[in-house]
């Protein structure tokens, strides 16, 4: 309910009577109840507070306009933000310069695109921020807390944006906390059993960014692009859990990657010291957190990324800690000439310590049968293509286990010796739902869908891809060139704003966005698309002999060429870089 100079949020569940006051003018947060909204104020619905920010023209509250029901959790219903609102707190905007006026707008524009990024999800009665096996092992004083004091703030996107209101514990119940990744939820059936299937990927919010400008650790041990993916099962009251983790190989390592060649930044003792330091300190944690480590490492072990295989491997065995394992498979190696058939190598090899390692199993009664003992943590140069196909894999050897019937308590789904791979419906969902997986990830990291799905979708039995599935890595990894080179510095910022590592301060005598473009910038781009465009009407509209179309045809190839060429040798001239938090761009 909104008045000139105040929000009214009414909480609409079935006998509450709590509404949130926000104060537009001092900006106070006050809890009252229904009978204090005015009538004359102008409502709408909304479906959860994502929080607030502050731009140069003031505070905002951003809400959730639209949803979309992904499913139920444990009879907990999980939904889908699909739009969001962006309020001003100012009734006008005749306080701010044309500057600032300028700069206001360049930020509510990187606001909405984060915005517009497919995959916040939430639910108002369960956590989902935590796993299952975590969830099992809290205390009645955890399950009394609200959903924001006990989510796992690694996961929590919209943390930065609800800190007002988590500074008031009565406010609580307004305040959901949002996480960014990827849910599907399916209900399925082998053997005329139903059982419900669960994907959950958690992108974490700690070191967040896009490809080329976020890599390696914090001082805190943070990775860059860390996601922890989570498969559940449900049947007959029982359930069960499979944990992996990924992050990208350099984010383990603090590097500098100029193609073709790729170094550590490691060069003197100190920085060494520094790189161990992280390296430790992320790993320190990942063992709290989940237990014992596999590193799956899938970098090619020649050319380019083979300094990255050597200084990763070197650096586990510096820690020498029996709890951490490392294991070096060269994906591109191995599946050479589309032989994806050859990934059933790494699979027998891993197979003992998938078993040591287990998965999360609690029975109808609520006991916990077992324990999942430490998570498979694979690793490629951007943890998006090889890594989701290897996991993909992990996860069905561990939910034919799981399903499995036989002397072991499990599940009981599948007959003794029947296969998933046989189970021809079931396997449509399962390939689906991990490349959707893998193309939600790589759409909010690299800016495009996911490599090498059509193996996840299709060529698992076969071992094969397809010549379209191989057309479509070339046109992805095409779009992936333009956006990482000319769009990443915005949504780099974008991100930065959102998460809170960039505060405005409108006092500011000198805004970061008003670092003026090299006028090559924009001109050789462009050049070069005329010149390509150009290149193909002369192909269309044939002149009168083909030596004149031929002569237009090379003029303005040669012209397109060259002036790519110009820009790829000049490299970070070129690019889009962020303007709020220095990054230097890794090509």
């Amino acid at each position: 309910h909104i008045t000139p100079e105040k929000f009214y949020v009414e909480a609409c569940d079935d006998g509450a009577n709590d509404v949130l006051i926000i104060d537009r003018v001092s900006t106070e947060v006050t809890l009252s109840v229904k009978k204090d909204i005015p009538p004359s104020a102008v409502t709408r619905p909304i479906f959860g507070i994502l929080g607030t920010i502050h731009l140069v023209a003031g505070n905002y509250l951003i809400v959730i306009t639209k949803k979309k029901k992904i499913g139920e959790f444990f009879n907990h219903v999980i939904w889908k933000a699909t739009d969001f609102d962006v309020l001003s707190y100012k009734k006008t905007m005749l306080h701010l310069t044309d500057i600032q006026l300028q700069d206001n707008k360049t930020f509510l524009a990187m606001i909405n695109h984060v915005l517009t990024v497919d995959g916040f999800y939430f639910s108002t009665t369960y956590d989902l921020t935590h796993t299952l096996q975590r969830l099992s092992n809290t205390s009645p004083e955890f399950q009394e807390m609200s959903l924001l004091e006990r989510a796992d703030q690694r996961f929590v996107w919209n943390g930065h944006l609800l800190r007002e209101l988590s500074a008031q514990p009565e406010v609580h119940r307004f305040a959901l906390p949002v996480l960014h990744g990827f849910i599907t939820m399916h209900s399925c059936s082998i053997n005329g059993k139903y059982f419900d299937w669960i994907l959950i990927s958690r992108r974490s919010c700690f070191r967040a960014g896009v490809r080329y400008y976020v890599r390696g650790i914090d001082s805190e041990g943070h990775a860059a692009n860390f996601v922890e993916t989570e498969q559940i099962v449900h049947y007959n009251g029982s359930r069960a859990s499979f944990v992996q983790a990924n992050s990208r190989i350099n984010t383990t390592l603090l590097v500098s990657e100029t193609k073709p060649q790729v170094q550590t930044t490691a060069t003197d003792q100190q920085s060494s010291k520094s790189c161990l330091d992280g390296f430790q300190r992320h790993f320190d944690s990942q063992v709290i957190i989940y237990g014992k480590q596999i590193i799956i490492n899938l970098v090619n072990q020649k050319g380019s990324e083979k300094p990255l295989e050597q200084a990763f491997a070197a650096m586990v065995s510096s820690l020498a800690n029996g709890m951490i394992r490392y294991i070096a498979f060269d994906f591109h190696k191995e599946c050479k000439n589309m032989r994806w058939d050859r990934l059933s190598i790494l699979l027998d090899q891993v197979a003992e310590m998938q078993d040591e390692l287990s998965y999360f199993l609690v029975d109808s009664a609520g006991m916990v049968v077992s324990n999942q003992e430490g998570v498979f943590r694979s690793n490629c140069m951007d943890c998006l293509d090889r890594t989701n196909v290897i996991q993909s894999l992990l996860a069905r050897r561990s939910l034919q286990a799981q399903l499995q019937a036989d002397v072991h308590v499990r599940l009981g789904v599948l007959h003794v010796g029947q296969k998933l791979e046989e189970q021809d419906e079931f396997e449509k969902i399962y390939k689906n739902a991990w490349a959707d997986n893998a193309n939600a990830c790589a759409k909010q990291y690299a800016g495009t869908g996911a490599l090498k799905t059509d193996f996840t979708r299709q060529a698992v039995r076969t071992g094969k891809r397809t010549q379209l599935g191989l057309l479509m890595d070339g046109w992805n990894s095409l779009i992936r060139y333009y956006k990482n080179n000319f769009s990443d510095g915005f949504r780099q910022d974008s991100i930065d704003l959102f998460l809170g590592n960039y505060s405005v301060d409108e006092l500011e005598s000198h805004s970061p966005l008003s670092v003026p473009r090299d006028l090559k910038f924009l001109a050789l781009p462009i050049i070069m698309v005329v010149a390509f465009s150009m290149c193909i009407i002369c192909l269309l509209m044939a002149g009168d002999t083909w030596t004149e179309t031929l002569a237009y045809v090379l003029f303005w190839a040669v012209a397109s060429i060259g002036t790519f060429f110009i820009i790829l040798y000049n490299g970070k001239d070129f690019v889009d870089a962020p303007r709020l938090v220095q990054k230097e761009k890794i090509d």
